[in-house]
């Protein structure tokens, strides 16, 4: 692989107008198709879970329970919500709502026995209900909702909303943290190239590969099914993947330039060293991300096809891209002042510090993992409600609300989708000892502030709804105990020696089901990422120890993070400093999310690092001696791009919902604890103790696993093409020859 990626690199560098021409046609192009395509309808099933078939029956037949809600709260400072004005205007806003398009439904406060206003009458409470998948509401249909709405606010009635619509509304618009992680990039790949063209080349090459996974994404996504969350998550991962990956190709020509190959030889031995090391390290974050089809929950399997397009995309351009850029730039990205690619003596020190105790470091390197790592233990799934967002927030305010009036748990109600058998002339008397059944178990909230419990039979007449409120609220253990009591005890016997099928649904029961999904999966997932990351890094090393340890270590890394997010989000350590609240309960699928991209983004950096090591051990260094080269050679570029990339993750702490903060914060933490802790501590004192063993394999392995040279040893032996003529201002002319 290595000499076919020096070849393409040779010829691209050579012909580079030609290239910098194809590549903007298939911009274009591509550009076209994606702008053609259509969304796809989203699929957030959990196959075979209860609440899915819930959501099902409400599909068939009462469908404004299967799609997007918003709440709508009214409330009056003085008075009565009942007085004639805040009634006249909340009900004419009521009656233009009703008339928005795609809304099925809007209750009605003021009905006889509605139950949306609490004893004090100071408050009012709407459900408004659209047709569709939860998510074909667009932002734009709930910013229209809440003006709408807001209307009554000129006669002195306030207004808050919540619910997914609100939340759809409230999405940003502006890519606040894509254009701060870029600005950071900006500054730091300035600082280790000194090059303005450098920097140039290197930002060029990743933001025209997320600018093209995108696309891929956008031209996918109707036929693939990829959801339109996977586009943010290419993002997240394409910018901080593609500039660290431009930032080794770059890195390693202006090191073969400052050392007199020319622009064509230099961009050959990049894309035959570094190339290579880009294409397995970003070959493993993709079967790592992709791996999320093994939990089966379509929505998440789909989101990581989506991520692994868009690190894919990255990883096509660094290969084509940069050798454009090596051309265009090469007067401009040959090093001025040699010493600033040369090996830093500082990282020589080093690495001569740690390798000289090996033992020691490992031993230091671990505890301050598993330190760090502590609040993981502590770690409390759930899903992150209204309840967790700042006060400043519309969802916040009209949570408080709703909780003070109704109780915690009206913010998250049980929907019960109840499937009647035909012709049962019993079937009132049954549904009426299921709903009295149900009201006497213990954390359904039974006080007068709570709905009344009973059944409401489809237009149909083919199935029933019973609404349940907790006593607790969404997030609460307490709430999880209910459902599983409901299901397991509770509606059985009730339903016993009847024709009733009952299950629990709504939003809370499916978010439980989708955790106990990914819990069930979450093994063979694991297993699947480690296997097979295992596998190709020994087929990049030639390696079956050094892989083994990988594997390890990058557990404790990712323990390590977590704990990072537990301590922030549930212990509120640092909290309020990127707008979060604290005790948020861990969103039930970060875990799972969160391990499939730091494994793969884990061993980026270890074949950044190892593939130098090997480099120097293959070039007759000893063992301690290469660990000491690698690290002088290539630990200020580790270093730097993991700065990078901590720094465009955790710029996504500045969105405004939990979900991202978690995200960023979870990320950026892991990159930083990975490069500076693992990479640069642990790593190498591993190498230098496993000696000569670090670079062993068995015989019979060696021939089953194909061989992958990272190191590019074939790249001096090929000559250039037949017919490409030597540029005289860019390259030498050979010894004797005439001008």
């Amino acid at each position: 692989m290595s000499s076919r990626l020096a070849r393409m690199a040779r010829a691209i560098t050579h012909h580079w107008k030609r290239g910098l021409l194809i590549a903007v046609l298939a911009v274009v192009v591509l550009g076209a198709i994606s702008a053609s395509s259509e969304p796809p309808p989203e699929d957030f099933s959990v196959p075979g879970a209860e609440s899915q078939q819930a959501t099902d029956l409400f599909t068939d037949h009462q469908p404004a329970l299967a799609g997007a809600e918003a709440n709508l709260v009214f409330s009056v400072e003085a008075g009565q919500i009942t007085d004639p004005e805040p009634r006249s205007a909340i009900e004419g806003a009521l009656g233009e709502i009703t008339d928005l398009d795609n809304v099925l439904e809007v209750g009605d406060p003021f009905e006889k026995g509605s139950a949306s206003i609490p004893p004090d009458g100071r408050l009012a409470s709407v459900d408004v209900r659209y047709g569709g998948e939860i998510f074909d509401v667009k932002k734009e249909d709930g910013e229209l909702l809440a003006d709408t709405a807001a209307q009554v606010e000129d006669s002195g009635v306030n207004f808050e909303m919540r619910g997914v619509v609100a939340d759809i509304a409230a999405e940003q618009d502006f890519p606040t943290g894509e254009l701060i992680g870029v600005a950071i990039a900006i500054v730091l790949l300035t600082l280790l190239f000194r090059s303005g063209a450098a920097m140039v080349a290197t930002l060029v090459g990743a933001l025209l590969g997320v600018f093209v996974g995108q696309m891929l994404i956008g031209a996918l996504s109707n036929p693939l099914g990829i959801p339109a969350f996977a586009a943010t998550i290419a993002v997240m991962l394409g910018l901080g993947a593609g500039i660290d990956y431009a930032l080794l190709i770059i890195g390693r020509y202006r090191e073969q330039r400052a050392a007199g190959n020319t622009p064509r030889d230099a961009s050959a031995k990049a894309a035959a060293t570094s190339g290579v090391a880009v294409v397995t390290a970003g070959v493993i974050v993709m079967v790592a991300i992709a791996g999320l089809l093994l939990v089966g929950v379509p929505f998440i399997g789909k989101m990581g096809i989506g991520a692994a397009i868009g690190v894919g995309a990255v990883v096509v351009s660094s290969l084509t891209v940069l050798p454009i850029m090596a051309g265009a730039l090469a007067r401009w990205l040959k090093p001025k002042r040699p010493e600033h690619v040369a090996s830093s003596a500082a990282f020589a020190r080093w690495g001569e510090r740690i390798t000289a105790r090996p033992w020691a470091t490992i031993a230091a390197g671990v505890v301050l993992l598993l330190i760090i790592a502590i609040p993981m233990t502590d770690m409390r799934l759930g899903q992150p409600d209204d309840g967790n967002q700042p006060t400043t927030t519309t969802q916040r305010r009209a949570y408080d609300q709703l909780s003070e009036a109704f109780g915690p748990g009206s913010n998250g109600p049980l929907l019960l989708a109840v499937d009647l058998a035909q012709d049962d002339p019993n079937v009132d008397a049954e549904l009426d000892r299921l709903s009295a059944a149900i009201a006497d178990a213990p954390g359904v909230d039974a006080s007068d502030d709570a709905p009344p419990l009973s059944a409401q039979p489809s237009e149909d007449g083919e199935m029933a709804t019973i609404f349940v409120q907790p006593e607790t609220s969404p997030q609460d253990e307490r709430t999880t105990e209910l459902v599983d009591r409901l299901r397991d005890d509770v509606i059985p016997a009730a339903t016993a020696d009847t024709g009733l099928e009952v299950y629990v649904g709504g939003q809370t029961a499916g978010f439980q089901d989708f955790s106990a999904k990914v819990d069930s999966r979450l093994p063979l997932f694991i297993a699947a990422v480690i296997g097979l990351s295992v596998v190709l890094l020994i087929a990049a090393f030639r390696s079956l120890w050094i892989p083994l340890a990988s594997a390890v270590f990058n557990l404790l890394s990712i323990g390590a993070a977590y704990g990072v997010v537990v301590a922030v989000f549930q212990w509120g350590w640092g909290a309020s400093l990127i707008g979060a609240e604290s005790d948020v309960p861990i969103v039930s699928f970060m875990p799972l999310m969160m391990f499939a991209i730091l494994f793969g983004l884990s061993m980026d950096y270890n074949v950044f690092l190892l593939s130098r090591v090997h480099e120097a051990y293959n070039e007759g260094d000893g063992p301690r001696d290469s660990v000491i080269h690698g690290l002088a050679r290539i630990a200020k570029v580790v270093l730097f791009a993991g700065l990078i990339m901590a720094s465009v993750f955790l710029a996504f702490t500045t969105a405004p919902d939990t979900i991202s903060k978690m995200f960023g914060v979870g990320l950026g933490a892991a990159i930083l604890i990975d490069v500076l802790i693992v990479r640069l501590l642990i790593a190498p004192a591993v190498v230098t103790l496993l000696g000569d063993r670090a670079w062993w394999l068995p015989s019979w392995l060696d021939r089953l696993i194909p061989d992958v040279s990272l190191e590019g040893h074939t790249v001096e032996a090929l000559d250039a093409p037949e017919g490409m003529p030597r540029d005289p201002d860019t390259e030498p002319v050979p010894e004797g020859a005439g001008r």
